[in-house]
């Protein structure tokens, strides 16, 4: 902020002419350091004491000189003081109403409650996509870590009002990602009574929480801890298929193959094709993995399997392969004919 800077600058010219005095004092007058620091202070303040010893001629005037630069510079200074708290203010004023027009205009959007380790993880794999979302937090002092990276509201996620403000009607999923499983299960009982086709995805610390959080009407619970334990464990018993599985979906910072879905649009050049005739791994380089349709999902379909539209393919690629794959699948454009 311009007004802090100003503020600092002034800071250091005055301890600049804080010192210039108290040396100045001791060679014309021959004061101790600490009188003349007193006597430095007692101008610049302007309390008005007397002299701590009569001046001298010399001495008056090199105080008229250090009171009218001393006395300027103590004034500039709150003057600057001022003006930093009020940006400081204002900032965070118009910094709060802009975030809560953003709130206010999202449709389609993701809802993330809870700001912890679990929460952020989410909110980042959303902002690298990217997805829209907001993150709730009733942490204060944890959401002013959050909200200078990404959209956050602080509140209470186990209230109606809370999740209104966020547009849960219109939002297409929720992780309830709060440390305590009792507060997860009435995120999940309130935003499924708000929004009954919303997906629910909740944290579960204890291992008997799962079911709880399930009849409260999540579509699926994630353990951290059971899948902490899960990957220790792959990691000594198949560790090559652990690596693919990091690089496949871009984990500990390993780029290259990434693993999307994509569905097939009413208009693509790929309904109505067989895998093999659609020449997707040679047009677009992706590998597909699995086709899910309706309720269900076929892994590792064969080159006669008939891609019809609304299918998901879950496809294995390079960024770029998976671009191309997108646009094939919306229009039949962007191959490599």
């Amino acid at each position: 902020m311009k007004g802090l800077r100003n503020s600092a600058i002034i800071a250091a010219l005055l301890a600049v002419v804080v010192c210039a005095g108290m040396i100045g004092f001791h060679v014309i007058e021959g004061w101790t350091w600490f009188d003349s620091f007193y006597m430095v202070l007692t101008t610049f303040t302007t309390i008005g004491y007397q002299e701590v010893h009569p001046l001298s001629h010399q001495g008056r005037l090199f105080n008229t000189g250090l009171i009218i630069a001393g006395v300027s510079l103590v004034f500039l200074g709150i003057g600057s003081l001022t003006q930093a708290l009020l940006e400081f203010e204002l900032g965070n004023y118009f910094g709060r109403r802009r975030m809560q027009r953003d709130i206010e205009r999202l449709k389609g959007h993701y809802i993330i409650c809870g700001a912890g380790r679990v929460g952020r993880s989410a909110a980042r794999e959303l902002a690298r996509k990217p997805a829209p979302f907001v993150v709730i937090e009733s942490r204060p002092d944890k959401a002013g870590q959050f909200d200078q990276e990404f959209l956050t509201l602080v509140g209470d996620a186990t209230k109606e009002e809370t999740l209104r403000k966020v547009n849960i009607e219109q939002a297409l999923g929720l992780v309830a990602a709060t440390t305590l499983d009792a507060t997860n299960i009435y995120i999940v009982l309130t935003a499924r009574s708000l929004n009954p086709k919303i997906k629910i995805i909740a944290r579960a610390s204890e291992e008997g929480a799962e079911k709880h959080l399930l009849k409260a009407g999540a579509d699926s619970v994630v353990s951290p801890y059971g899948f902490a334990g899960h990957r220790i464990a792959q990691a000594f018993l198949r560790p090559y298929v652990l690596d693919f599985l990091d690089v496949a979906t871009a984990r500990a910072g390993k780029p290259g193959l990434e693993i999307e879905e994509v569905q097939i649009g009413e208009g693509s050049r790929l309904a109505g094709k067989t895998i093999e005739n659609s020449r997707l791994r040679q047009e677009t380089g992706v590998m597909v993995l699995a086709i899910h349709r309706g309720e269900g999902t076929r892994f590792n379909p064969g080159p006669d399997y008939q891609l019809e539209p609304g299918d998901w393919l879950i496809a294995l690629g390079e960024p770029a392969a998976l671009g191309r794959l997108e646009s094939a699948a919306a229009n039949g454009v962007g191959t490599t004919k």
